[in-house]
């Protein structure tokens, strides 16, 4: 356990406690200084006290006990990482398909942060006491591409503050059947749980007086693939590019189905695995079975640009479609009449 102490300047004097140690101890969040004074860790002059929003008093002496890091739950296993940039601070990988990010029922192992405990071992000073990566955001079991873990506190709440002002680069690259109309444009939707299935979510517009957590998608078709029939001349498929202005749990598998060209290969969104193609030949029937052969939704975090939240360096990173969904495209762009950006 390590003990720190600061003596109050004139300038700190009426601030919360909480917030004080936070500035002053430089790699706590408020949440967390909070916490280790309400779990008796913090003294003033000698005397503890447990109340997080105390007055600050100039010349006194606030000493904090800073525990070490308990182990964490997960057990760190040795699972290749496809390693894009790191440092003291933050790991940007490119996950794979199937690889969950956190150990959850169905997938108690073989998960990111089992994967990072044991890169990172020796390198987490703890994040909220634990010693863990710090993870932001999100990707599906089943989604690839760039994410970014915090290895420190300090880049933890800073990355933390990044993601919730939205102040990140997000693109995404999607194969949908059909495509969106327009082929450009925005969706403003709000997004919450399914009233009927707790594990799925969906559009909601205020029917019944629940509401939905601001969900915005701008999204453009870079190609388009075959006719879906005859008469209207609607694309059979399409690979579109998204990026997110907010980060909402499934948002993109949302927003596109909600506009009628939900993702190949999508078993929760879709209403079919495969595509609907007008014409015949070697080129129809190889893209159709390989859509509908696809067996998870075609969704790829490409692109992921922040500030670095230490050292104010601009961040940028990239990652290539996977195999699958690069054989995937290849296999639509066997079908004719298609446009690309």
């Amino acid at each position: 356990m390590d003990k720190i102490t600061f003596t109050a300047q004139a300038a700190d004097a009426g601030l919360r406690l909480d917030s004080f140690l936070a500035e002053k101890a430089g790699a706590l969040s408020r949440s967390r200084a909070k916490s280790l004074i309400k779990e008796g860790a913090v003294t003033i002059d000698g005397i503890a006290t447990d109340d997080p929003r105390r007055a600050v008093i100039a010349g006194s002496v606030y000493a904090l006990d800073l525990p070490a890091p308990v182990p964490a739950v997960p057990e760190p296993e040795d699972i290749p990482l496809d390693i894009l940039f790191e440092d003291a601070h933050l790991i940007i990988i490119n996950k794979p398909s199937g690889m969950a990010v956190h150990p959850a029922p169905g997938s108690w192992d073989g998960t990111l942060v089992n994967a990072l405990l044991h890169h990172c071992e020796g390198q987490l000073p703890g994040i909220g006491g634990v010693e863990r990566p710090g993870i932001v955001h999100r990707l599906d079991k089943l989604t690839t591409g760039v994410m970014v873990a915090a290895k420190t506190e300090a880049a933890h709440t800073g990355l933390s503050a990044l993601f919730a002002e939205h102040d990140i680069e997000r693109s995404y690259l999607a194969l949908t059947r059909g495509a969106p109309r327009p082929l450009a444009g925005t969706i403003d939707e709000p997004i919450a749980r399914a009233t009927g299935d707790r594990k799925k979510m969906a559009v909601v517009r205020n029917p019944d007086g629940t509401h939905g957590r601001e969900a915005i998608t701008h999204y453009k078709a870079l190609e388009t693939f075959g006719l879906r029939d005859k008469g209207t001349g609607l694309p059979a498929a399409a690979l579109i590019q998204c990026t997110l202005e907010t980060g909402r749990t499934h948002q993109i598998r949302v927003h596109m189905s909600h506009v009628g060209a939900s993702l190949i290969g999508d078993p929760v969104y879709g209403r079919s695995r495969g595509i609907t193609a007008w014409g015949s030949g070697e080129g129809y029937d190889f893209a159709k079975q390989a859509a509908r052969a696809f067996e998870r939704q075609a969704l790829h975090a490409a692109v992921l640009g922040f500030v670095h939240p230490i050292t104010g360096e601009n961040l940028r990173f990239e990652a290539p479609l996977p195999d699958d969904m690069a054989g995937l495209l290849a296999a639509l762009r066997r079908l004719p009449g298609d446009i690309r950006d």
